[in-house]
């Protein structure tokens, strides 16, 4: 019997995005078990797992947090007693000396290359703490090319060379009933055209240079939706909205939105704008297609991997690049519908039965060695 561990603790809504990973991951994961194979899942407590039912598979509750100096010597010990084979982290906070091989899920090195964006401490300890998980990693999966290409430049001390194993959006994001989209439209008092941003509003999503990008157009544009979570630290965005005269009729703020109701929000949009300024992987506009939807975004690291040629790309750093995308949009309508169909084909080419397939051949290659 091979035994694998895989970390889950981010689970929760604290790592949006790296808990959308995990927690697909473990149910893709599930029907692709050998006989002879156990997996076994550490998550938090307070927010307890759901995974398809199978006799080869654990869940167990871990209080300590990936924040937890606690994590250093709990989960080394409980990797000894569940006599594991191998221990898969996707977090760089993981135990350093976990006493099995392990696998390590890098998904954005965002402090290291927007050093602005953070303190000078907080860039220290993120280089110094991933420093210390590759050191750790038997294995490094990256979620993109473009962080598989950072990681080599920024780390010298990889074991091995990391693997690619991208992404993909939840099943939940599919082209939904026009009924789910009127009543979304109700629900949050949105015409029936708008665009659409989803994400946070973290300084490297760039939601600053896309409203002033946006007062440039001219009136007859479609409202500016904005929607996600909202960081009371980071007000730049709405302060500047309000510098250039744009009130609740130009752009809204919808704030964060239940899981729920975001494939209907992506599909009653008429174009999804991610002007982000890196991105490990970049699920929104993904989840975007899935729910066909038509993207304009950023050219930026991974982007350009997860659109292909089926989305509109800008320089975001250029606010007229941004301008002249968005205005091509306005010009030809034909071009929303060209997108809306190159969506839904360019999502297809991703799931997590092939990033769980792909891992699993990584763990596999890791114990048989």
């Amino acid at each position: 019997m091979v035994h694998y561990a895989l970390d889950a603790r981010t689970a929760t809504p604290h790592f949006p995005g790296i808990g959308r990973y995990v927690t697909n991951l473990m149910r893709a994961l599930v029907p692709q078990l050998n006989q002879g194979e156990r997996l076994t899942l550490l998550y938090d407590p307070a927010y307890p797992l759901t995974f398809p039912a199978h006799h080869a598979i654990t869940a167990i509750p871990l209080t300590a947090s990936p924040f937890s100096v606690q994590q250093q010597w709990v989960i080394p010990q409980l990797l000894r007693r569940l006599d594991a084979d191998l221990y898969h982290s996707a977090y760089y906070l993981m135990p350093y000396r976990p006493g099995v091989p392990t696998v390590l899920t890098v998904h954005d090195l965002i402090p290291l290359l927007l050093p602005e964006q953070s303190t000078f401490r907080a860039h220290q300890l993120f280089h110094w703490m991933t420093a210390l998980a590759l050191r750790a990693a038997t294995q490094t999966i990256a979620v993109s090319e473009a962080t598989r290409r950072d990681l080599v430049r920024h780390f010298k001390n990889i074991r091995r060379a990391p693997v690619v194993i991208v992404e993909a959006a939840d099943s939940q994001f599919r082209p939904p009933p026009a009924a789910a989209m009127t009543e979304v439209r109700q629900r949050y008092h949105l015409p029936e055209v708008f665009w659409l941003y989803l994400g946070s509003n973290k300084p490297h999503k760039n939601l600053e240079r896309l409203v002033a990008a946006y007062a440039q157009l001219r009136a007859s544009a479609p409202p500016l939706v904005i929607a996600g979570v909202w960081l009371p630290e980071h007000p730049e965005a709405r302060q500047r909205a309000a510098a250039l005269g744009l009130d609740e009729r130009r752009v809204r703020w919808l704030g964060a939105i239940p899981n729920a109701d975001l494939p209907a929000l992506y599909a009653a949009a008429s174009l999804f704008i991610f002007p982000s300024l890196y991105e490990g992987f970049g699920l929104p506009p993904l989840e975007a297609m899935a729910c066909g939807t038509a993207v304009a975004c950023s050219n930026t690291s991974s982007l350009p991997e997860v659109v292909g040629d089926a989305a509109m790309c800008f320089d975001p750093r250029d606010p007229a690049a941004i301008v002249a995308a968005l205005t091509r949009f306005l010009d030809d309508p034909a071009l929303g519908e060209h997108f809306r169909q190159c969506s839904l084909r360019q999502a297809a080419r991703f799931s997590w039965e092939y990033t769980a397939q792909k891992t699993l051949e990584v763990y596999r290659a890791i114990t048989t060695a």
